[in-house]
């Protein structure tokens, strides 16, 4: 109880390149061993041995070489074949089941390990049911050693009680060259239902007299093919599907599928019904049989689809949808004329209704961006910018005509601020502009981004906008809902106008002139 160091001494070693093995010095918490080394009598015999002559005392033999436990017994491991059995409460088939394992014993370091072989479609969680550790034997902190497996046991590890029934021939020949006298192997025990699922089930149904290998072998890979169309215009939605119905003949199957045109706006999803036996009549009894949710079988249906079921002109139901038959392809009319002597496969021509034009009204003017831009959203999914006109934007590039004006408010304080009205040539759109003023109490700057103004009075369907020969000095002009006075206007202005008198009224040109004349007069008499 005092030892505090459990450390083996190390027994191998390298010297010069070379490994050796030496033996231990001492045990396990570094007391000493008398095994490997002299005695007090082998010492003190050797202190008064006299040295010999020519025929001295024989040599003994080296010892042999110390080889460890864990490199004597490495890779070395016994395996036993058991079972344990599991129960099964919640099952009307099985109330137990036997599971078939393998226990692994590792004699390197006394390690266990029990490994169930995996079984295809078992649906248990199988492979290492205990992994590789020393497994305790019971709660006085014992260990299973391989002394206390024999064949013909029951082991209890973590609660669940193992029969070991046999063992392979290398743990045969080791625990009988340990003195262990070993039982007689047994049978290993079978699940039972495992067995039972094994046995094939009988079957009292008499064989037919139709050999349906036959019409397979006779009819493979031919295929009556009927062009149809499945009118679902009664529904919310509904319209007219073209349908291709493929009749199999090997196994008497019905495929329909799906014709997509580009463009028509539906999913790729060809197959509208699967290729399977359809039913045509159901036994009277099974008038409320949910087939839409159970599988049908022979007992269920009075009659399956045959060939004979389809023909050109004529309307078919299947599985609740009617499919009128307009068309067939040639190997389908060569089938029934040499099969059930039908000749009349004249087409049935089918008449598209019209598509109704729906006129397009465009909705009022919601006031948010630009009616042009904002009027794009009805023409298209994804709606282009308007048109430019950039040979007027090239030809008025940097040229804005500037006016003062002043807010018509009845706020003494409004009356009093002055604003920037600059009309920008290239594009029609007009900005205002209030230069900020010290210890006005008002905060400057941009009061109108650019935009394009309507005048009052414009409807959406017949917009119009300010143009400069709308900007007379002293005019209003009412910017979505607040008015402007024009008090004045830059030299460019005037210059602009003079030069282009031709596109502009003579009330415009004539006010900024009279607006500009004091001001040449003072020029002049100064």
């Amino acid at each position: 109880p005092q030892k505090t160091s459990f450390h083996r001494s190390q027994t191998l070693g390298y010297k010069n390149g070379y490994a050796f093995s030496r033996p231990p010095t001492a045990g396990i918490g570094g007391e000493r061993l008398y095994v490997n080394q002299l005695s007090e009598a082998e010492l003190d015999e050797l202190s008064s041995k006299r040295l010999a002559l020519t025929y001295g005392q024989a040599k003994r033999a080296p010892p042999s070489g110390f080889i460890p436990a864990h490199v004597a017994l490495d890779k070395k491991v016994l395996k036993f074949n058991a079972y344990f059995q599991e129960d099964v409460p919640l099952s009307t088939v099985e109330h137990y089941r036997v599971r078939q394992v393998a226990i692994y014993y590792y004699l390197e370091d006394d390690s266990m390990s029990i490994i169930e072989p995996v079984v295809q479609n078992s649906g248990l969680p199988q492979g290492k049911l205990v992994r590789r550790h020393r497994v305790p034997k019971n709660d006085c902190g014992d260990y299973y050693h391989w002394k206390d497996l024999n064949r013909g046991m029951n082991i209890t590890i973590y609660g669940r009680t193992y029969r070991i029934v046999d063992c392979d021939q290398f743990t045969q020949v080791f625990l009988e060259s340990q003195g262990i006298e070993l039982n007689p192997p047994e049978e290993m025990a079978s699940d039972p239902y495992t067995e039972l699922r094994r046995t094939p089930m009988r079957k009292s149904i008499a064989p037919s007299d139709f050999d349906k290998l036959k019409q397979f072998l006779t009819y493979d890979k031919q295929v009556l093919r009927f062009y149809a169309v499945w009118d679902d215009t009664d529904n919310a939605l509904g319209e007219n599907r073209s349908c291709i119905i493929h009749y199999y003949l090997a196994d008497d199957t019905v495929e329909v599928r799906e014709v997509y045109k580009q463009n028509d706006g539906r999913d790729p999803f060809p197959v509208l019904i699967k290729r399977q036996r359809l039913p045509k009549t159901f036994v009277d009894k099974i008038k409320t049989f949910p087939s839409c949710v159970l599988e049908i079988s022979d007992q269920e249906v009075l009659e399956w689809y045959t060939a004979k079921d389809f023909a050109v002109g004529k309307s078919t139901t299947l599985l609740g949808r009617t499919f009128f038959i307009y068309d067939c392809d040639e190997f389908t009319r060569n089938f029934y004329r040499d099969k059930f002597g039908i000749t009349d496969f004249q087409s049935v021509e089918l008449k598209k209704k019209p598509l109704e034009e729906v006129p397009q009204v465009i909705p009022p003017y919601n006031g948010f961006g630009i009616p042009e831009d904002s009027l794009q959203n009805c023409f298209s999914l994804f709606p282009k910018p308007p048109r430019k006109d950039v040979v007027k934007m090239l030809e008025n590039d940097n040229k804005v005509l500037r006016y003062q004006v002043a807010l018509e408010s009845p706020n003494p304080v409004d009356r009093k601020r002055r604003f920037v009205l600059s009309y920008f040539l290239s594009n029609d759109m007009i900005s205002i502009y209030e230069p900020p003023v010290r210890n006005s109490g008002i905060t400057g700057g941009k009061y109108l981004g650019k935009t394009r103004v309507p005048k009052p009075g414009s409807t959406p369907d017949n917009i119009m906008y300010y143009e400069p020969s709308d900007l007379t000095i002293g005019s209003t002009i009412e910017v979505f809902g607040h008015r402007f006075v024009i008090t004045g206007a830059d030299e460019y202005v005037l210059n602009y106008l003079e030069s282009n008198a031709e596109h502009f009224p003579a009330a415009t040109l004539q006010s900024l002139r009279d607006h500009f004349r004091p001001q040449q007069v003072s020029k002049e008499t100064a």
